[in-house]
């Protein structure tokens, strides 16, 4: 019986982490807001910053952990709303996301999580035009 469950857990385990390297090839091109890297360049987002968790029948709860480049910058909450924006219209499973920044990588983080995983000043900024502009300059893939 151990030995069956073991098999189930290693399962699930290698589950888990192929659906974290899935967001995780979402994310890893998006393009910083100031510079023309990506996030993965720039080492914002890792493969280990990306947590994915089974919450039922093929619905996952994503949690991403961001590390901006300097403890005082100012585009990190653009940045989480890029992380949002993207992985809703590009993930093909449904899912949950909780979107932080890294503790103690950024000087003002409490408020930032609370303003990235807000989804009614989610939907509010991506109303206004020149953000969203910003957003999807992002996002966009180079050969899209």
């Amino acid at each position: 019986m151990e030995l069956v469950f073991g098999l189930l857990s290693r399962a699930w385990q290698k589950k888990m982490e192929e659906k974290a390297l899935e967001v995780y090839d979402v994310i890893r091109t998006i393009r910083d807001p100031e510079k023309p890297n990506t996030l993965e360049e720039l080492d914002v987002v890792t493969e280990k910053c990306v947590e994915v968790q089974e919450l039922g029948d093929e619905e996952y709860l994503i949690i991403i952990r961001f590390s901006p480049t300097v403890p005082h910058c100012s585009l990190a909450t653009l940045i989480g709303l890029c992380l949002q924006v993207k992985l809703q219209r590009c993930l093909p499973f449904k899912h949950k996301l909780e979107i932080y920044i890294t503790e103690g990588t950024h000087s003002t983080e409490e408020d930032i999580n609370k303003q990235i995983n807000d989804k009614e000043r989610v939907a509010a900024a991506m109303e206004n035009p020149s953000l969203r502009e910003m957003v999807e300059q992002c996002v966009t893939e180079p050969d899209d």
